[in-house]
Formats: structure tokens, C-alpha cells, sequence
């Protein structure tokens, strides 16, 4: 049998087991369920019960949208709701991420969801996008392409390709889990775009950052470098709060530190 005509659990499963590159001796050891077991459901000779599915989800770290796939293919019903985001279910986690954007404010920090669609920010981002088209802040706006859309921050980037480099990476990363239409999309949309700005691909003589790939912008208050750190929730019971992600920006030099403490 190949891969095409297995049946749709078992192909699921093989997928993320290959993905984790473990051999069915290997998940068996991580879930107790025997390898020849493993090997009889992966060809469809045997059905998993609910408890397994859960269990080989658990062990191959896989996350809660595709989990609730898994238990959809082997003909059980979803374990996870997905709540909208500003649904009042979810009021609690927005209260915890406003929380974040607030304490971290005047330095820049975003909320996306898992296609890096903008959900909510703080006022320091709101600084560093002045400038940036207001359509493509508005309804579904998306963090590359607002990043790196011509009426986007692209004409003051510092370093165009490197940021594109990132978001193509990021998404990447999102496809191979999540083989979307949108995000097979935005992939081709974040590649298709060029570097605007006369300083693209010039080094300015600053030293390389040893902390993490840098995001440079020219600004009405110089030129600031920053890097990010993502936070998510621990052990999420809901999809939606599965994939939200705060990005938090850091300055990387003291001439973007007093920048961003100079309040407007």
C-alpha cells in the first residue's frame, strides 16, 4: 500500500510520525502501544480506540487544530472548540494579553493569530507603523504584509531581505503543519516582493547582532534595530488560543532604547 491509498488515519498518523522523524518502534517506546499495533492501524488493518488517538497526538507534539483532525479521520468527534477571539469566552486570555501589550508599551508589541493576521497591538507598534498605508492595517491586516508591502514599512527597512527571509520561514514552518490555502498563498505573496528602500542590502558598520536577526527601520527618530520574542499559552484548552502569539520587540542598541522612551 502507499501513502495515497492508505486510509485517512493511518496516513495522518504516519505523517506526523515521519514528520518527527520516529520510527514505529520508536513511538511505541514514548506511548506504550506496541509497534506491531502501530503498524496495523498506520495500514488500516486496525482501528485506534479515542484514548490512543490522544495519546499518539500527545507523544508526537501535535498541535490541537490537527489533533481534532486526527480524531475527525479515525470517525470521533473533535475534543477542542474553536472560539473567535473576541468572542466573551475569551475574555479572560485577552485580559492576559492586554496585560502584555500594556507593560510592554512604549516598546512595540503585536498579537497574530496562525497566519500572522493582526489581532491586536499596542501603541508602540502603532509608532513604529505611522507611516504605513491605512488600508493595510485595516480589516484582515497581516504582520508581513505589512512589513513588507511597498505601502507597507518596506521603503524604510534597513535590511528587506533578511526580514523577508524571516516571515517566509515563519510560514513555512506554519504550512508544514498546516497545508492551508492561505498560507501556501501568502508564501507566494511575501516572495513576490521587492526591496523598495535605497538602503537595502548596505551595511551601516553596526556590529551583528550575537542575540537574534535583526529588525532595522529608518524613522523620524533614527534608525532603530530591534529583535523579537514570541510568548504563547501554556497548555491551551481551545484552538484559537493554541495559536495566538505575542511578539514582542526589543531594542538591540541604546539609540533605540531612548527612542522608544521618548514618549510622543
Amino acid at each position: 500500500m502507499t501513502v495515497q491509498t492508505l486510509p485517512a488515519f493511518g496516513a495522518l498518523l504516519r505523517q506526523w510520525r515521519e514528520r518527527r522523524r520516529l520510527s514505529q518502534f520508536e513511538l511505541s517506546v514514548q506511548t506504550g502501544v506496541s509497534a506491531r499495533h502501530l503498524s496495523r492501524v498506520e495500514t488500516g488493518r486496525a482501528e485506534p480506540s479515542r484514548r490512543m488517538v490522544l495519546r499518539l497526538a500527545e507523544a508526537l507534539g501535535v498541535p490541537l487544530r490537527e489533533r481534532n483532525a486526527l480524531l475527525v479521520a479515525a470517525r470521533f468527534a473533535p475534543e477542542w472548540d474553536e472560539t473567535d477571539y473576541w468572542d466573551d469566552r475569551l475574555a479572560v486570555a485577552r485580559q492576559a494579553v492586554g496585560m502584555i501589550l500594556e507593560h510592554h508599551d512604549p516598546l512595540p508589541a503585536v498579537v497574530v493569530d496562525r497566519f500572522g493576521n493582526l489581532l491586536d497591538f499596542n501603541g508602540g507598534a502603532a509608532r513604529l507603523m505611522e507611516g504605513v498605508d491605512p488600508a493595510l492595517l485595516s480589516g484582515r491586516a497581516n504582520l508581513a504584509r505589512a512589513a513588507l508591502h511597498p505601502g507597507g514599512l518596506a521603503p524604510r527597512l534597513l535590511n528587506f531581505r533578511e526580514v523577508q527571509q524571516y516571515f517566509l520561514d515563519r510560514l513555512r514552518e506554519q504550512f508544514a503543519v498546516d497545508e492551508h490555502p492561505a498560507v501556501a498563498a501568502l508564501v507566494e505573496e511575501v516572495r513576490s516582493y521587492q526591496p523598495v528602500g535605497e538602503d537595502d542590502g548596505r551595511w551601516d558598520g553596526a556590529a551583528l547582532s550575537p542575540i537574534a536577526l535583526p529588525l532595522r527601520v529608518r524613522t523620524p527618530r533614527g534608525d532603530l534595530s530591534m529583535f523579537t520574542t514570541i510568548a504563547t499559552f501554556g497548555a491551551p484548552r481551545d484552538v484559537t488560543v493554541s495559536e495566538l502569539a505575542v511578539e514582542l520587540f526589543f531594542p538591540l542598541d541604546d539609540a533605540t532604547r531612548e527612542a522608544f522612551a521618548e514618549r510622543p
